[in-house]
């Protein structure tokens, strides 16, 4: 199988052209290439997949093969990767995820995509569609308990579930130890993404990311996107334009309180290309 290795800002995924069909089974490959030791090595793998919704469709792996509603950062790499692959000559594209359907829009200089923003959908903040085990109308600012620790966490889902914390200390922070705690507390029934948020100054946060499936990341995109949204609601920051910084590199994260949708603005980077034999054929 050829493959082609991406990252955006640190959160590596492996790209397979789908278009003409999937001739393998997609939760075992991406099990069996993202291990960093006897694989490719990656959070997970992505599918390019034709759509009767959109200009195409994106199915994204976590690195333990469960199937993902959506991934802001591999929406990136994904826009990127169909524009320089000649898939499409649109610089404003539609790409069908589980998480819904979103709008690339592509800054191209000299044939090649510097960065890509992404139309990333409204935050949604009702503990019943996140899912989270909360019986008030949202989950701002409210304290649980996990680890024998009591955090104060914000819950939204961008079309997957994130709980967003606020600490003094993020580097600080034994995240193989705490993340698993979050990922798996019996509050969140399809198990959570969890942000640790670093206050910087007014427009400005750093957080570490423990993903559902894949454990710590370099990056998240819509965990980014979850963060400022939290962060405005908390009154962390006072501007609904926050700049994110990951431990792979930053994001603009916008939110337009009018429309109530937020945007993502990065970066997208070709790592390799290759082929593998799988073990996995259908």
């Amino acid at each position: 199988m050829k493959f082609t290795k991406m990252h955006g800002i640190g959160n590596d995924y492996i790209y397979v052209n789908c278009m003409d069909g999937i001739g393998f089974d997609p939760a075992q490959t991406s099990i069996q290439l993202s291990d960093r030791h006897f694989g490719v090595g990656s959070d997970g793998m992505i599918l390019i997949c034709p759509s009767d919704k959109a200009d195409f469709r994106m199915r994204m792996f976590n690195a333990d093969g469960s199937e993902g509603k959506m991934c802001g950062n591999g929406v990136r790499c994904f826009a990127k990767y169909v524009y320089c692959k000649g898939l499409t000559d649109k610089t404003v594209i539609t790409i069908e995820t589980l998480g819904g359907i979103k709008t690339a829009w592509l800054t191209v200089e000299n044939g090649d995509v510097t960065l890509v923003r992404v139309n990333m959908g409204s935050p949604n903040f009702s503990p019943q569609l996140i899912p989270v085990n909360f019986t008030g109308e949202s989950m701002i600012n409210q304290p649980i308990t996990v680890g024998g620790r009591e955090w104060n966490v914000t819950c939204v889902s961008m079309g997957n579930p994130h709980c967003v914390t606020f600490v003094e200390d993020v580097d600080g922070l034994d995240l193989e130890k705490i993340g698993p705690k979050f990922e798996h507390d019996p509050i969140f029934p399809e198990r959570v993404n969890t942000e640790f948020v670093q206050p910087v100054d007014d427009t400005t946060i750093k957080m570490r990311v423990w993903e559902r499936g894949s454990g710590e990341t370099w990056a998240c995109g819509t965990g980014a996107c979850a963060v400022a949204a939290a962060s405005i609601l908390n009154g962390v920051v006072n501007q609904n334009s926050v700049t994110v910084k990951l431990r792979g590199g930053d994001l603009l994260i916008e939110w337009d309180r009018g429309e109530n949708v937020i945007y993502m603005t990065g970066t997208a980077t070709f790592v390799f290309e290759g082929e593998i034999a799988l073990t996995c054929v259908r």
